[in-house]
């Protein structure tokens, strides 16, 4: 560039507003803003591509955002990195355990995380949350609530550290631990004592499970091996019934009786060691499990001996590394089998959401539907919301079900009815991603297939049918047309019946 002015204005640094078009809505919001040099944001433009967020979004994580595309233009034109973006978000934050981070996925689905240098409420004369990043590269970004990280390095002189998201978890490092300073990062999963009670109602062998400790998961940078054990202190809520042990002895002898009994009939093989043959005291029993690494997956290790601490507190040696662990309280023992099955089951419920399905018609117009999903725990509110804005059933909702973040609902309506989403091209399959934070919802009109049909009702008649897709079965390529619809191999996930008026 040899013009002055040229070169003026290419080194003269501007924010932009980047607007996008909502589809079948005649408005537009805004995407992001982007600071760059004027001449480089000429060259940038910015999409919405929100049918992908099942690619970017991982367990113990939650999408707070649009996904957004930022590419260049002109690919003869260079951009001067870094640049600065900030990116719209609405997110609940649930205490010390989650922060906030840019996702940032290139073409062939590598991601990486940024730090937003600000998470302001205002952009410009935008009042919103809005998560600002410094940018190296062009992609797909995406604002996520992540498990926060902790990260320390341990020096040989050894290390005493209390997690600053949770101080009563501590980890003691002896003197020469490592041969050399050594990284650890460190993130929390706190588990619900909720979650924990809709597993044991699920599944009798669970009984005697009474808390847990968080998940934790480790990293050691280092391949170093621990020259002396470690000391891990961490939460594990003790067992209530506890506290009146010595007061009714007979009260808990009858416990006792009763839990053997069940123990006995729903898991012969699990029967308590702990529990003293004149039935005195229920003595609760401390298990370590984790995995060394994600391939091996659970094991249980018997060899490591758990210490009550003061006001809830456990503690243990670890003379080995393990990329993630949980302690368990039991009052009376469990098969390892089970331990296990219960291991894999927890995983799995802290990274799904129960949710139930919603389909009600405008009042005033019956020919107009709303399908959302919404989390179980937000059903009444959602529900009225949807009465707010004229809204109503039948039918109820479903049943709730679990889904995990970014899975999909694929659905269609069969019998005498058929759905539109933009008024046009009525009987195609209709998509729904689930993420909890985003209130998934799709505006759909309907009518009838065949106006002589249902001749014995004064209604027509048909059903919608929900399919679960699972981010396993999503294939991996930016463009995700929606499939043509051949579930007939699957079992439906739920069914809605739906009548219009003749």
């Amino acid at each position: 560039v040899n013009d002055p002015e040229e070169i003026q204005k290419s080194g003269q640094w501007m924010t932009k507003e980047f607007l996008v078009e909502e589809s079948r809505q005649n408005e537009c919001k805004i995407a992001c803003f982007i600071k760059a040099p004027a001449t480089a944001l000429e060259n940038l433009k910015c999409k919405i591509v929100n049918d992908t967020s099942s690619l970017v979004v991982d367990d113990a994580e939650e999408l707070v955002s649009n996904v957004i595309r930022i590419e260049c233009s002109d690919f003869q034109k260079t951009i001067p990195f870094p640049i600065n973006i900030a990116l719209p978000f609405t997110s609940c934050f649930r205490g010390n355990y989650r922060e906030i981070a840019v996702k940032v996925t290139d073409e062939s689905f590598q991601s990486n995380y940024l730090t937003p240098i600000s998470l302001e409420g205002y952009q410009g004369t935008h009042k919103e949350n809005f998560a600002e990043v410094k940018i190296y590269q062009l992609g797909v970004f995406s604002v996520m609530s992540c498990l926060k990280k902790e990260t320390f390095t341990v020096p040989k002189t050894g290390l005493s550290q209390k997690l600053s998201m949770d101080s009563r978890i501590s980890f003691r490092y002896p003197p020469e631990t490592f041969s050399s300073p050594a990284p650890v990062q460190l993130k929390v999963q706190p588990i619900e004592p909720s979650l924990i009670s809709t597993l044991k109602a699920r599944h009798d062998m669970y009984h005697s499970v009474v808390s847990t400790s968080a998940l934790v998961y480790v990293q050691h940078s280092s391949a170093q091996p621990f020259n002396s054990p470690i000391t891990v202190t961490l939460p594990c809520p003790p067992n209530p019934e506890r506290k009146r042990q010595g007061e009714e002895t007979d009260h808990v002898r009858a416990i006792s009786a009763t839990v053997k009994r069940v123990a006995l009939a729903h898991h012969p093989r699990a029967v308590s060691a702990s529990m003293r043959k004149n039935g005195e005291n229920l003595s609760d029993t401390l298990k370590l499990l984790g995995h060394r690494n994600k391939e091996e997956g659970w094991k249980v290790f018997d060899d490591v001996i758990i210490q009550n601490a003061r006001n809830g507190l456990v503690s243990f040696e670890l003379n080995e590394h393990l990329e993630s662990f949980v302690v368990i309280r039991l009052s009376f023992l469990l098969e390892n089998t089970f331990l296990l099955l219960f291991a894999q089951g927890l995983e799995e419920a802290v990274c799904s959401t129960m949710a139930n399905v919603i389909l009600h018609r405008k009042r005033e117009n019956p020919y107009q539907i709303v399908v959302l999903l919404s989390t179980s725990k937000e059903l009444t509110w959602e529900l009225q919301k949807l009465h707010e804005e004229g809204y109503f059933g039948p039918p109820e909702p479903t049943q709730q079900f679990p889904l995990r973040e970014g899975e999909q609902i694929h659905f269609r309506f069969r019998g005498n009815i058929v759905a539109s989403e933009n008024g046009k091209d009525f009987g195609k399959v209709h998509r729904l991603i689930f993420h909890s934070q985003r209130k998934p919802r799709l505006e759909l009109q309907i009518k009838e297939v065949d106006e002589f049909g249902n001749h014995s009702s004064p209604h027509y008649k048909g059903t919608a049918v929900f399919y679960k897709v699972t981010r396993e079965m999503i294939t991996k390529k930016w463009e995700q047309p929606l499939l043509c619809g051949d579930y007939e191999h699957q079992t439906p996930l739920c069914k809605l019946a739906l009548t219009l008026p003749k």
